[in-house]
C-alpha cells in the first residue's frame, strides 16, 4: 500500500494583503477581542487564520489519509473555529476548558476535537478545493447565504453546488409549487450573486474579491457538508 504524498503546508495570498499585514502587530488577545467586538468585519478572523493556519494544517495532515481529505478537514475545522470563537473568553475563562488557555492552546484543543470527531467522506465524494475557497472566505460566504431569502438561496445552491441548469432548476421549483421560467431562474441566479457579494463584509470583499476573478465567489467549491460537529 503506497503512502500518500502530502504537499507542503499551503500558502494563502490573503496573508500578504495590506489589510491583513496591517494587523500583524496585534496580539492574539487583541485580534480575538476585535473579532468579537466587530462581527461585521472579516479582517480579524482572517488575521487569526493566517497566523495559525500552518499549525492547524500540520496537525491535520498527520491524521488524514489523503491530501484531499486533509484540505476538507482543515476547512471544516476553521469553520468550526469561526462559529465557536465568538463565545471564547480566554481572559476570564468562562468555562473550565478555557481557564488559563492561550489562543494557540485553544486552537490546538479545538483542532484535536475536530480530528477525533471527523467522519471524512471518501476522496471521490469531496468537491472542496482549498485554493478556490479559503476557509475565511467560505465562512463569510456561508453567513451571507444564511441571510438571503430562502428561495433565492436555494436557486444559488442548486446552480453552484449541484451545477443544475436553469431548465432543471425551473422544473424543480415548479414541482415544489414555485412557478419560474428558465429565464427568470437565470435572472435570479445573477441577483443571488449580486446580493451574496453585497452581503459580504466590505473588508472581505477587499481582501478576496478586488482584482480577483473568482468564479461564483469560490462558492461552488465551498459548499461542502460539515462532518466534524
Amino acid at each position: 500500500m503506497s503512502i500518500p504524498t502530502f504537499p507542503a503546508i499551503p500558502s494563502f495570498p490573503e496573508c500578504n494583503h495590506p489589510v491583513v499585514k496591517g494587523l500583524t502587530h496585534y496580539s492574539d488577545q487583541d485580534l480575538l477581542t476585535l473579532f468579537q467586538r466587530y462581527p461585521d468585519s472579516g479582517q480579524y478572523f482572517t488575521a487569526i487564520f493566517c497566523r495559525y493556519s500552518p499549525m492547524v494544517y500540520t496537525l491535520i495532515r498527520h491524521s488524514a489519509r489523503s491530501p484531499v481529505q486533509a484540505d476538507y478537514l482543515f476547512a471544516n475545522t476553521w469553520r468550526h473555529i469561526f462559529h465557536e470563537l465568538g463565545g471564547v473568553d480566554l481572559r476570564g475563562g468562562s468555562g473550565e476548558s478555557e481557564a488559563g488557555m492561550t489562543l494557540q492552546s485553544w486552537l490546538i484543543n479545538v483542532t484535536a476535537i475536530c480530528i477525533n470527531r471527523a467522519e471524512l467522506p471518501p476522496v471521490e465524494a469531496i468537491q472542496y478545493k482549498l485554493e478556490a475557497a479559503p476557509p475565511p472566505l467560505w465562512c463569510y460566504i456561508e453567513r451571507a447565504l444564511d441571510q438571503m431569502p430562502p428561495v433565492l438561496r436555494l436557486i444559488v445552491l442548486m446552480a453552484q453546488t449541484f451545477n443544475w441548469s436553469e431548465t432543471r432548476i425551473s422544473a424543480y421549483l415548479r414541482a415544489e409549487g414555485e412557478a419560474m421560467s428558465p429565464a427568470e431562474v437565470r435572472a435570479q441566479i445573477q441577483e443571488g450573486y449580486r446580493l451574496l457579494e453585497a452581503t459580504l463584509p466590505e473588508d472581505v470583499r477587499t481582501i478576496y474579491l478586488e482584482g480577483n476573478a473568482r468564479s461564483g465567489l469560490g462558492f461552488s467549491s465551498a459548499s461542502v457538508e460539515t462532518g466534524v460537529e
